[in-house]
C-alpha cells in the first residue's frame, strides 16, 4: 500500500542503516583501541575479570623486581665468600709452608699473610649491594633478609610470600669486625713470628683456626647458593606466570585483528549498500506525488 503518511520501506532502510552503523562504530573501536572488550559496557562479566588479572599482574611485577634486588643482594654476598674461602686457602698454604721454616722466612710469609687478611677484610665490607652488607652484620634478626618472592590473592585475602636470609648463616664479620667467622684470623696475634720463630705446634694451632673458618665459609657459600638458586627459579617461575597472565587477558579481551578487519570491509559495502536502499525509499514519496501532477 502506498501511503505518504507512512514510509514503511524507509522506515525499515532506516533501522538497518542504523544497525550497520552501529556495528561499524563498534568494530571500528576494536581496531582502534586493540580490544573487544574495552570497557565494562562491552562485556561487564569480561572485563571484571581482566582487570583483576591486570591487577594481579602488576602486584607479581613489583615481586620480580623485589627478586631482582634480592638477586643483587645474595649474587654479590655469594661472590664474596667464595673470594673469601678462596683467601682463606691461600692463608692456609703459607701456614703450612711456615711449618719448620726460621723465623726470616716466616716473618716474609707472616707479611703475605697481612696483606691477605687486609684483602679479605676489604672483600667483606665491600660485599655491599644496595646498603645491604650480608656477610658483615650483628647477627641479628634484624639483620635478616627478607626477599619477596610471591603475591597470592584469594578473594580479597592477600599474602606474601618471602624467600629468608637468616644474617647468622652469613656472618662472616661482625660490625665490630672482630667476630664472625673470619675475625680471629684477620686478629694480629694470629701469626705473629716477630719476635721469635713460631713452634710448628703454634702453626698446627693456626691452622685448626683456619680449618674452622673455611668449614663455616663453604656452609655460608652453600646457604647463600641455595637462597641464591631459590630467588633464580621464582624469577623465572613468576616471568613465566605473568605471560600465561598476559595470554589469559588477552583471550578475554583482545579483539581479533584480522576478524575485525574483515567485518569492517564487509560492513562499509552493508553501509553503502543501506544509504543506496534509504535513498530509493524515499523516492517512493516522489512516484506518489508524481501520480497527483498527472
Amino acid at each position: 500500500m502506498a501511503s505518504i503518511m507512512t514510509n514503511a520501506a524507509a522506515l525499515t532502510a532506516l533501522q538497518s542503516l542504523n544497525a550497520t552503523n552501529k556495528a561499524l562504530e563498534t568494530t571500528q573501536g576494536r581496531i582502534s583501541t586493540g580490544y573487544r572488550v574495552a570497557t565494562a559496557s562491552d562485556n561487564a562479566a569480561y572485563w571484571s575479570i581482566a582487570t583483576s588479572m591486570r591487577s594481579d599482574n602488576k602486584a607479581l611485577s613489583a615481586v620480580q623486581d623485589a627478586l631482582g634486588l634480592g638477586a643483587g643482594k645474595v649474587d654479590t654476598a655469594y661472590t664474596a665468600i667464595t673470594d673469601i674461602k678462596d683467601q682463606v686457602d691461600a692463608i692456609k698454604a703459607k701456614l703450612v709452608t711456615a711449618r719448620g721454616a726460621s723465623q726470616d722466612n716466616q716473618q716474609k710469609i707472616a707479611t703475605e699473610i697481612k696483606a691477605i687478611q687486609d684483602q679479605i677484610r676489604s672483600s667483606v665490607t665491600n660485599a655491599s649491594y644496595a646498603g645491604s652488607n650480608l656477610l658483615q652484620n650483628d647477627g641479628t634478626a634484624a639483620s635478616d633478609l627478607h626477599v619477596v618472592a610471591s603475591y597470592n590473592r584469594t578473594g580479597t585475602t592477600v599474602s606474601i610470600d618471602t624467600i629468608d636470609v637468616a644474617a647468622t648463616d652469613t656472618q662472616v664479620l661482625d660490625t665490630a669486625g672482630t667476630g664472625g667467622i673470619v675475625g680471629g684470623l684477620l686478629a694480629t696475634t694470629f701469626f705473629d713470628p716477630s719476635a721469635a720463630a713460631v713452634s710448628d705446634t703454634a702453626v698446627d694451632t693456626a691452622l685448626d683456626s683456619v680449618e674452622t673458618a673455611l668449614a663455616k665459609l663453604s656452609t655460608g657459600a652453600a646457604y647463600l647458593g641455595a637462597a641464591k638458586s631459590r630467588i633464580d627459579t621464582q624469577q623465572s617461575f613468576l616471568s613465566n606466570l605473568s605471560d600465561s597472565i598476559d595470554k589469559g587477558v588477552g583471550a578475554l579481551v583482545d579483539a581479533d585483528m584480522n576478524k575485525e578487519s574483515t567485518r569492517l570491509q564487509a560492513l562499509q559495502v552493508q553501509q553503502q549498500l543501506g544509504i543506496q536502499a534509504l535513498s530509493i525509499a524515499n523516492g517512493n514519496s516522489q512516484s506518489i506525488l508524481a501520480l497527483f501532477k498527472s
